[in-house]
């Protein structure tokens, strides 16, 4: 349904307005399908990302210095300090749904970090260049400077290192196909747009 309304010229502007009831839908079925009850550590580890993620996108969007020059759209709803609140839900879900995939396999904290900030800049690599055309953000001179991608991957390990340092394990049967649901998503309205 996401893909037939964002590739249609005359829903687009009214499904981009959705993006947020989608991240939080997602958020609502890994919720559902998170195993045992999260403690107190889990969910100061939760906030942090939260927070981390947030504000070092405050900081990225309103100085240039971490990403690059970017601005955000109208996609990920209401904004505070020029940045969507939504975006810190972003990358908690993303970290969420790598670290608990690569859980799975019982591998070292650190091969969890590796693979799960590696997989999450996979996804961006794809996202980057779909999301001006559906109102996310936009890059000065419309071209992803390489530091974006060089601070997508320490932020995103930093925010994984956090979890291997917190001793926390994550199990989620949705986390594997939460994150091909959204990365194939981005990848099918690519090619179609």
């Amino acid at each position: 349904v996401g893909i037939i309304g964002m590739v249609g010229e005359v829903s687009r502007p009214y499904f981009i307005h959705l993006t947020p009831f989608a991240l939080l839908l997602s958020i609502g079925f890994l919720i559902i399908n998170h195993e045992g009850k999260p403690g107190v550590k889990e969910l100061i580890a939760f906030a942090a990302i939260y927070l981390f993620g947030y504000f070092i996108e405050v900081i990225g969007v309103n100085t240039g210095v971490i990403f690059g020059s970017y601005v955000y759209g109208t996609g990920l709803g209401p904004k505070l300090l020029a940045t969507p609140l939504m975006i810190g839900i972003n990358w908690l879900m993303l970290v969420y749904i790598t670290a608990a995939f690569f859980q799975s396999f019982k591998l070292k904290p650190v091969v969890v970090v590796l693979l799960g900030s590696t997989t999450m800049l996979v996804y961006d690599l794809v996202l980057e260049q779909i999301a001006p055309v559906i109102d996310l953000w936009s890059w000065s001179g419309d071209t992803v400077p390489f530091q974006n991608y060089i601070a997508w991957w320490l932020v995103a390990a930093l925010m994984h290192s956090l979890l291997a340092s917190m001793r926390i394990r994550l199990a989620n049967r949705a986390a594997l196909p939460v994150y091909l649901a959204q990365f194939l998503f981005f990848v099918i309205l690519l090619a179609l747009m």
